[in-house]
């Protein structure tokens, strides 16, 4: 199993990053205003907790949760996510987030191929969850609309096969 020590400063701080940017995706390809903006972020929150919480998280899921639950591993999140994402484009966004995927996807099959399967696991629950938070195409509140827009079914084909699925 493999743990903090097992990655570089930087392959870590990847990680970290990595549930954030599985919700940026998605949220990005088809953005729902405030209040769907709101619900998707919450949707990510959610998972993390899940996952410190659940008996049978991944060992290296738990690592990175439990890392990011100090404000340490929050601030290099934070700061990772601000020197990938400041400059771009929202048009960009989108395809950043599916790059670092990959780029995260590498990174867990070459240094922790027996927990490989199970983290890329949790990144797509996570923007599955993130997918369906929010209503898409509705009004005020996200009333009516689709669950799952065809945007976000899209990015979620393109989470998967960034993630090797």
């Amino acid at each position: 199993m493999a743990d903090k020590t097992n990655f570089t400063k930087e392959e870590w701080t990847l990680l970290l990053e990595s549930p954030m940017i599985a919700g940026m995706a998605v949220t990005a390809a088809d953005p729902s205003g405030l209040w769907g903006l709101l619900k998707e972020s919450f949707a990510g929150g959610s998972a993390l907790t899940k996952a410190i919480a659940g008996a049978d998280t991944n060992a290296l899921v738990k690592a990175v949760v439990t890392d990011f639950s100090n404000s340490e591993g929050r601030s290099a999140a934070r700061d990772g996510l601000k020197a990938k994402f400041a400059a771009s484009q929202p048009s960009d966004l989108k395809v950043k987030a599916i790059d670092s995927l990959r780029q995260v996807a590498g990174l867990l099959d070459a240094k922790a191929p027996g927990d490989a399967a199970a983290f890329k696991a949790w990144l797509r629950q996570i923007s599955q969850a993130t997918a369906e938070a929010a209503s898409e195409g509705g009004g005020l509140f996200g009333i009516g609309g689709v669950q799952v827009s065809d945007a976000e079914k899209a990015t979620l084909t393109e989470i998967s096969t960034a993630l090797g699925a």
